[in-house]
């Protein structure tokens, strides 16, 4: 495997560059998959293996208890059932079956990590996780199946919320008696110091509850054996493939190239379907071979229902958090000191990456003199946790803007001004923190310009303006308040991403990457990359992710790395196979392939026309001079390509020593630290004086994301995360009881917005500072839209009704709640 060094970046075009009319990235083209998706011809987990044997699961109702016992034998003794699996059956089967689950990504900071069994081995710790496994004729079967299944229980003390598992009362894990998963610390300067001597000091304590992603697609599993060939396909809705094929590989003792994994189209992610493999994953797969070398079926899929996917996927958000900040009389951080708990569930298979968000993206575009984080990620028995869109960046930003919403008012100063005072400049990039975490890594951020973005925001939003418009307002009987909030995020981290690319003798271009698509737009995004390399129609790009058999090493959709990653390798592959087809059109020419071009579908001498005798040669007809065995084909076949006999020697030539036939080409990109995407957004609301609705009537991003590809893909990532992040600020929380049952697991009970509770207003620009670190100057963009809402809300709200809002989400209950204790404070106080 080959890792190629980042070349230098595009930059955004002066105002006087002349434009390029052929070339497509930049222009907002309409998303080519739509059509498609749009019509009910995808094809989702669901859509496929109808014949399949149809698998259900029997889960606990219990936050907490020991398996005393399993009796399956009323359920075996009924029709249309196959097998059912228990924990036993995989410790029969080897040792792999039997292991634990991995944790993925480990880290020195993690001092105790657990995680479960694809089936409970003798201990449940969460509602909802995986028993046993029934695999009948149909899911009905199935299903009734699970309930004649007799499982014993002990019921043991459960661990529910953070508060509790700081109380450490009872443990989660009777080996971790404090229930710490993880304890990072890090930082820079003295903060003890600066605290010390600051001429201000605030202490806020701040907290953001449980939610979770909800995509329109649950999670499913559907797996084939291929008894003839000892080998297993599975199609998965997941985010990362190609790790999913080695996890099952390793689980089940396959060698890899016997195990191929594809992801069909997959109906959204938002980072629940990364984690791999899912328990659910390994029984199918693993139900699939078993059954198919006895005969019985070789085919078994899962599907789960919408409250498996609340009681059994992941969850995440839930952190409490208190800042102390010291600083000066002109609002300069002086001092920065952050502790935050983080509920990271039962398990801990994705490690601390909502943590490590967290703590060290804080910081934003801000310039601390010291700072310091003194974070614990807990167990409870609750779901898992996963990275969810914003994955521990909202919590972040709400650390970091609230406290400077609360310096500006303990200052008496405008809230973009201490922002502003804060900045790092354009001039100070790339700007070093001198910050090691505890993995070794620095913290630098490659590019930007913040305070670009504070002017384009305050004059998108009518800062200026704003103070009269809420006087108007006041005086015809109307609250609203205006809010702010800044950030910065780390995207398209690596380690690599790969991507192959063919030309066929059509002409036609087929490409793909093991990344996988959630509904991003990668089919049109990454095919504008490769038809500018390759000067064709877009039309005539055909980009295929997720699926092993065609790529077959990728790491994942996820951080806001896909335009990053893959598509700078499609660039990287489409350049190699560009410079393959100068030399064999030079020979053919018998130019200096330096002296030719790819344009229009052909390869041509430069300032020619496209078609031109003598100086042009079609890209199909190079395809098919990339092949020793060109000739070989009949006249007509040479006919349709454009080229017919008397156009060259009719020997067989051999293949030149280091290359390889065909043109086509493999290549991968491996960038030399992450990209940091920011932004700035702003909200005004309205609450309703009587009734405590709160309405978003205008919200407006700014969004640097360095070159963009196609704008109308970006503006529609911001818009939709801008949605999911108003619903985390007003809408979505995951509820528990002291039993760690979940009380909310339907969409009658868990709030989410539709489109009546969208912004009036919704208005996007972009400050464009060009990434370096990559091919094409990019930065990623699908979770800019929900990291800095819950703060810039927060702010809005309580600038509307004089209120300090330190907790999210807000409901209309918490802020009719808010006001009577702020109206009794106001009493005491006043005597």
């Amino acid at each position: 495997m080959s890792i190629t060094k980042p070349h230098p970046p595009k930059t955004a075009a002066p105002d006087d560059a002349p434009e390029q009319p052929d070339k497509l990235f930049g222009k907002p083209i309409p998303r080519s998959e739509d059509a498609r998706l749009l019509s009910g011809e995808g094809r989702y987990l669901d859509d496929l293996g109808h014949n399949a044997l149809i698998a259900a699961f029997v889960r606990s109702p219990h936050a907490h208890a020991r398996i005393t016992a399993i009796d399956v034998g009323a359920a075996l003794d009924m029709p249309g059932i196959h097998a059912i699996y228990t924990y036993d059956d995989l410790e029969a089967d080897s040792p792999e079956m039997a292991e634990n689950l991995p944790l993925l990504i480990p880290h020195p900071a993690i001092v105790a990590p657990r995680n479960g069994y694809p089936l409970a081995k003798d201990e449940v710790n969460h509602v909802g996780e995986a028993i046993a496994m029934v695999v009948a004729d149909n899911r009905y079967l199935a299903e009734d199946a699970c309930a004649k299944i007799d499982v014993s229980y002990e019921v043991l003390p459960p661990v529910v919320g953070i508060e509790a598992a700081r109380r450490a009362d009872h443990a989660v894990h009777a080996e971790i008696p404090d229930n710490v998963a993880a304890h990072l610390q890090h930082g820079f300067g003295d903060v003890d110091a600066e605290l010390a001597k600051a001429p201000h000091r605030l202490t806020l304590d701040l907290e953001i509850e449980r939610s979770a992603s909800m995509p329109m697609e649950g999670k499913g599993v559907y797996a084939r054996w291929d008894d003839d060939e000892q080998a297993l396909t599975f199609w998965t809705s997941t985010q990362t493939s190609t790790s999913a094929r080695a996890a099952i590989a390793a689980r089940l003792n396959m060698a890899h190239n016997k195990v191929h994994c594809i992801a069909p189209d997959v109906g959204g992610g938002f980072g629940v379907k990364i984690v791999h493999p899912w328990p659910e994953e390994v029984m199918v797969t693993w139900a699939a071979r078993r059954l198919g070398r006895a005969g019985i079926s070789s085919e078994v899929k899962w599907v789960e229902d919408r409250r498996e996917h609340f009681v059994s996927s992941a969850h995440e958000r839930g952190q409490t958090q208190q800042v102390t900040v010291g600083f000066d009389d002109d609002g300069r951080l002086l001092a920065f000191d952050f502790a935050f708990w983080h509920d990271n569930g039962a398990y801990l298979p994705y490690g601390i990456i909502v943590v490590l968000n967290t703590a060290t993206q804080v910081l934003g575009p801000y310039k601390p003199k010291s700072f310091r984080v003194d974070a614990y990620s807990l167990y409870t028995n609750t779901v898992l946790v996963t990275p969810y869109r914003g994955a521990g960046r909202p919590q972040a930003v709400f650390a970091m803007e609230r406290s400077m919403d609360a310096i500006a008012k303990h200052l008496g100063k405008d809230v973009i001004e201490v922002r502003e005072t804060n900045f790092i400049r354009p001039e100070e990039m790339p700007y070093d923190f001198h910050l090691t975490y505890q993995d070794g890594r620095p913290l630098i951020y490659d590019t930007g310009d913040y305070q670009a973005g504070m002017d384009k925001l305050k004059e998108l939003v009518g800062w200026a303006d704003f103070a009269e418009h809420k006087e108007r307002a006041r005086a015809e009987g109307r609250t609203i308040g205006i809010g702010i909030g800044a950030y910065v995020e780390g995207t398209g981290p690596g380690p690599y991403e790969g991507a192959h690319v063919l030309v066929e003798t059509s002409g036609k271009v087929k490409a793909a990457t093991g990344l996988t698509t959630q509904g991003q737009g990668h089919q049109t995004t990454f095919a504008q990359i490769v038809a500018d390399d390759l000067g064709v129609p877009v039309s005539d790009v055909e980009i295929v992710t997720g699926d092993t058999r065609r790529f077959g090493y990728a790491v994942g959709t996820f951080a806001s790395r896909g335009a990053v990653m893959s598509g700078s390798a499609f660039h990287v592959a489409a350049q190699l196979v560009a410079d393959k087809a100068r030399k064999i059109a030079g020979e053919h020419l018998r130019l200096d392939p330096d002296e030719l071009e790819l344009r229009g579908g052909h390869v041509c001498k430069i300032g020619t026309e496209p078609g031109a005798e003598g100086t042009s040669i079609p890209l199909g007809v190079v395809a098919v001079l990339s092949n020793p065995l060109r000739y070989a084909f009949d006249r007509s076949s040479r006919q349709a390509t454009g080229f017919a006999k008397a156009d060259a020697d009719m020997s067989v030539p051999p293949v030149p020593a280091g290359e390889a036939p065909g043109l086509e080409a493999t290549g991968y990109y491996s960038p030399p630290g992450s990209t940091f995407a920011s932004g700035v957004h702003a909200a005004i609301v309205e609450t309703d004086p009587e009734t405590a609705e709160i309405h978003v009537r205008k919200y407006v991003v700014i969004h640097d994301c360095g070159n963009v590809i196609n704008p109308r893909v970006v503006e529609g990532q911001v818009q939709g995360a801008v949605v999911q992040g108003i619903g985390g600020a007003l809408y979505e929380e995951i509820v528990y009881d002291e039993h760690g049952q979940l009380l909310n697991a339907s969409y009658m009970d868990f709030l989410m917005p539709f489109v009546t509770e969208l912004p009036d207003s919704l208005d996007m620009d972009h400050t464009v500072t060009p990434s370096g670190l990559n091919p094409l100057g990019m930065k990623g963009a699908g979770e800019a839209g929900v990291i800095p809402t819950s703060a810039v809300i927060a702010a809005a709200i309580e600038d509307a009704e004089g209120i300090p809002v330190n907790a999210m989400p807000i409901s209309p209950s918490k802020l009719f709640e808010l006001r009577l204790e702020h109206a009794a404070a106001q009493s005491k106080e006043n005597g």
